[in-house]
Parts: structure tokens; C-alpha cells; sequence
């Protein structure tokens, strides 16, 4: 019998949201509320679905998907297999072209597809044939289309269940905005309006992504800084957006994360994320068209959460943990004191985990980051040549040696003034920003110099950051009712070390950070 030819879908554009819950049984009631799907009658499938790939794991690595799939109750059992080749590029929303095909069983059939994309994947074969699974799911599936006044047709599908692998099994909330007709700012404006009333976040990571993860042993772990690939010729706006994107990205995909991960890292990323996107905006701001930039307030408690859990974080990871001995002596009175200082700011950090959690839960958390991420969109939706309306054509090397260079100039000045805590404090804030701007900009820049600028402010904030980390414990511990003579113990650490910070020869060190090298 002849192969039947595979169908190919269009390079279609997908939204991908995550939903914060733990609790399925009423997101299907509350998305159905929602302004754009009332009164549109959905439709319901329980799916399973085996993902395949390599030992090496070849397609990942070329942002391909090969599933096998099937609908539980159809008769007889019809199995299909899709091939899904993402289009990788620095963009907010996901592109992808698809190809599929029946098949006869949950295994996949090369043969199918030998006379389309296949051949282009894999032309000997070598790579299908040690395809194995790595993870599956099960899925109801809840779809909505909605066709819009303006002609764009977007499919809404809710996926609740499970995905497993190796063993383990962790559940599965997605909603995800396909557009199959129209043009891509559409999805936004659905994915805002349901946002407001149901709690989303907007995800980088897809199900197919969390499966590999999970098959890894690395769901959930902390997300660091990427690398943002950039062509030295780009536009200031374009290259702007890039950047922005990917560290808006660290910031939502530890926030997912937190939902579940109780490990410090997760939340020291999800600051280090949201700090970094803070600083690019700023450095960036005279070629962004900040007018149109959204409000970030209604951020403001989630963020304040996370700020005292990682201060929590840091005393009883690091900061504590350097001065147990210097205080117990080996006295027993002592190390109950101590004991129970510990026991008091671990509840603490659990409740506030959970006040986190809570905070997520908001609508407005996930509208906010909806409207941030379709700005960013503004800024890639230019060409790689071209500025946003009313904003000049500017080259980006010179402009990035500039900025650095000026901000270099103002740490320099900074660091001549460290006698007193506010002072430090400012140029702890400073070297954090140099920090991220010369990870951002190094393509850039002149490459020994960035290296350098970068272990200079990273010493910088390490060599003060002990000291506010040691009085901020001492803060906290008061808070959580400490014996008063422990407190008083930390805030003479704290005293000292600032003193420590102030001395001619530390003077000494922290200006020579910036001022042996000369200005670009």
C-alpha cells in the first residue's frame, strides 16, 4: 500500500502561557468564563502523545519535535505522528512549520516523511534509527476557536494531565494561542483579555522542553543568563529587543519555576532576571520608545516578596553560616540561641515561599508581563536595519562603547567616596549595573577591556555586598524575635565589616577596581 502523503501546515505563530495552580478542577469553568471564549462552545479530547528523539538528543538540538499521538476513544485507534520544526530566532512569540501523517502504531515511520522535511533532518537515516522515546503525555485537551472581527483566526487550547518520564510524572497546566489566520498581535490581545481575569504567565519553555527536562533530572532547575546571539551590523532598537527578551525570559521561567522548586538559585535567578531586564531598559532607554512601556507597579508586592525571601535565602545560606562559630565558642546556652534563630528564619523563608506563590496568583502578574512582552514585539517586528518610528538610526558598536564607557565613568567617581553605608550601597548598585551591561554589550566591545570592567564590578559587589548581607540578617533576625543579645552580636559584625570597608587600604583597593584603566 502506498504511503499516504504527509499533510503540511503552514509556519503558524503560537503564544504559549502557563497557568499557576495546583488545583485543575476549575480552570476549564474559568477560561470559559473569560471575555473572549463566552458563549463559544469548545471542544473536548483526552490525548496521548510519546515524544522520540535520539540518545543524543539530535532533534532537540535542531528545535525539532517528532510526537506520535492518538485520541483515546476513537474507533479503531488512529495513530498520527507529527513532525514540528521550529523556526529558532530572537522573537517573543514561537514559529514553527509542522508535518503530519497516520501511522500504525505509537512508533514513528521515517517513510512517511522521507518525501518531505525528513530527508532534509535526517538524509541517511542514522538518526532515526536509534530513536527511542523519552517522555509521554496525557492530556484532556479543551480547544476554542475564536474568528475576530479584523479576519485573524486563533485556536485556544487548554492542556491539563500529566507528562511523564523516567519514572517520575509532574502535571501539566498550559494554555496555548495558535494563529492560524491573521496577523500576530492578535494572540496578544486574546492572551491579555483572558489574563485579567484568569492568573497566566507567559512561557518560554514548551511541554515538549519541560519533557526533556524532566527525562534530564533538570525540571524546574535554576535558569541563568543566555547568550544572545547578534549580527554586528543590527539596529540599536532590534538588538535592544533581543536582549530584553531573553532576560524577560529568565525572569518568567524561574518565576514558573517557583511554583514548585524550593531551591534558593530559583529565586536568586528570578531577581537576577528581572534586575537585569531593569538595567538594559534603563541603558537602552534613549533609543527605546519608552512613552508606549507599561506600567510595572502592579509587579510591586510579588517583587517585595521575592526580595525579603532572598534576603532570608542569603542569611541562613551564607551569611549566618560565617559567623556560627565566632558566636557559639562552643557554649551550648549559645548554640540554642543560635539553633532556635535558625528554626525561626527557615518558617519564615517557608511562609515567605508561599506568600510568593500567592502573589502569582494575581491576574495583574501575568497581564503586566503580557503588555511588557508585546512591546518587546514592538522592537523585533523592525527590521535588523531599521529604528522604531521617530527614533534615529544610530551604529550600535560605537553607541555601546559610549554607554559603557559613561557608565564606567560614574562607578569611577562613585568608588572615591566609601566611608559610609550609603555611599557603598550606590556603588554596589553601580557595579551591578556595569556588570550587566558588559554581559549584554560584549559582542561590542573591545574584548580584554569588557573582561576586565566585568571581574572589576563583580569584585565590587562582592567585596561590599558581606557587609549589607550582614546587616540585613541582623534585621531579620530582630524580626523573627531573636534573643536580643544575638542581634546585638550581628549588628557589631555588621559594624565591623563596614568599618573593615572604609579603611585607607580597602579605599585603596575599591578605587583601583576602576581607575587603572582608562575610559574608552
Amino acid at each position: 500500500m502506498k504511503p499516504i502523503a504527509p499533510i503540511r501546515q503552514p509556519i503558524s505563530a503560537a503564544l504559549l502561557l502557563a497557568i499557576p495552580t495546583s488545583d485543575p478542577a476549575k480552570l476549564v469553568r474559568q477560561l470559559a468564563r473569560t471575555p473572549p471564549l463566552q458563549r463559544r462552545k469548545p471542544t473536548y479530547q483526552v490525548v496521548d502523545a510519546v515524544y522520540h528523539d535520539t540518545p543524543e538528543q539530535r532533534l532537540h538540538q535542531q528545535h525539532i519535535t517528532w510526537r506520535t499521538q492518538r485520541v483515546d476513544g476513537d474507533e479503531p485507534v488512529q495513530w498520527r505522528q507529527f513532525l514540528h520544526v521550529e523556526k529558532r530566532e530572537n522573537a517573543t512569540l514561537r514559529r514553527y512549520e509542522e508535518w503530519t501523517s497516520p501511522i500504525r502504531s505509537s512508533t514513528p515511520e521515517m517513510g512517511v516523511l522521507q518525501s518531505s522535511t525528513g530527508s532534509r533532518i535526517d538524509p541517511d537515516g542514522t538518526a532515526f534509527r536509534t530513536l527511542a522515546p523519552c517522555f509521554s503525555t496525557r492530556t484532556e485537551r479543551t480547544s476554542w476557536s475564536i474568528h475576530q472581527r479584523d479576519g485573524s483566526l486563533i485556536d485556544v487550547v487548554l492542556n491539563v494531565g500529566h507528562l511523564s518520564a523516567g519514572g517520575q510524572t509532574v502535571p501539566v497546566f498550559e494554555l496555548e494561542l495558535v494563529l492560524l489566520a491573521g496577523h500576530p498581535a492578535a494572540l496578544f490581545e486574546v492572551a491579555q483579555k483572558i489574563s485579567r481575569t484568569l492568573a497566566v504567565l507567559p512561557t518560554p519553555t514548551s511541554s515538549a522542553e519541560r519533557g526533556l527536562a524532566l527525562a534530564r533530572g533538570t525540571l524546574d532547575a535554576p535558569l541563568k543568563a543566555l547568550p544572545v546571539a547578534l549580527k554586528k551590523d543590527v539596529s540599536l532598537a532590534f538588538a535592544a529587543g533581543c536582549m530584553l527578551n531573553e532576560m524577560l525570559g529568565q525572569f518568567i521561567a524561574n518565576l514558573y519555576a517557583l511554583c514548585t522548586s524550593e531551591d534558593p538559585e530559583v529565586v536568586h535567578q528570578a531577581r537576577v532576571g528581572w534586575r537585569r531586564f531593569k538595567s538594559a531598559v534603563r541603558l537602552f532607554r534613549p533609543a527605546l520608545p519608552v512613552e508606549s512601556l507599561p506600567s510595572w507597579e502592579p509587579l510591586e508586592p510579588l517583587l517585595g516578596f521575592l526580595g525579603t525571601l532572598r534576603d532570608l535565602d542569603v542569611a541562613l545560606t551564607e551569611t549566618l553560616p560565617r559567623l556560627n562559630e565566632a558566636y557559639t565558642a562552643g557554649d551550648i546556652g549559645r548554640e540554642e540561641t543560635w539553633a532556635a534563630m535558625t528554626q525561626a528564619m527557615q518558617q519564615a523563608a517557608h511562609l515567605q515561599r508561599k506568600s510568593v506563590r500567592y502573589a502569582l496568583q494575581a491576574p495583574e502578574v501575568g497581564t503586566v508581563l503580557l503588555e511588557t512582552l508585546r512591546w518587546i514585539e514592538g522592537l523585533l517586528v523592525t527590521t535588523e536595519a531599521e529604528e522604531p518610528l521617530g527614533k534615529k538610526l544610530v551604529a550600535l558598536r560605537p553607541w555601546a562603547r559610549h554607554r559603557v564607557g559613561r557608565l564606567h565613568k560614574q562607578l569611577t567617581a562613585a568608588a572615591k567616596d566609601i566611608g559610609h553605608l550609603e555611599s557603598q550601597h550606590r556603588i554596589r548598585i553601580l557595579a551591578k549595573r556595569m556588570r550587566y551591561s558588559t554581559e549584554s554589550l560584549q559582542t561590542f566591545l573591545p574584548k580584554m577591556r569588557a573582561e576586565r570592567w566585568h571581574q572589576q564590578a563583580a569584585c565590587l559587589q562582592a567585596t561590599l555586598g558581606f557587609t549589607r548581607d550582614t546587616i540585613r540578617a541582623s534585621a531579620l533576625a530582630a524580626e523573627v524575635g531573636t534573643d536580643p543579645r544575638l542581634v546585638e552580636f550581628l549588628r557589631g559584625a555588621a559594624a565591623g565589616q563596614q568599618t573593615r570597608d572604609a579603611t585607607q587600604k580597602n579605599r585603596k583597593n575599591l578605587k583601583s577596581y576602576t581607575c587603572r584603566i582608562e575610559p574608552y
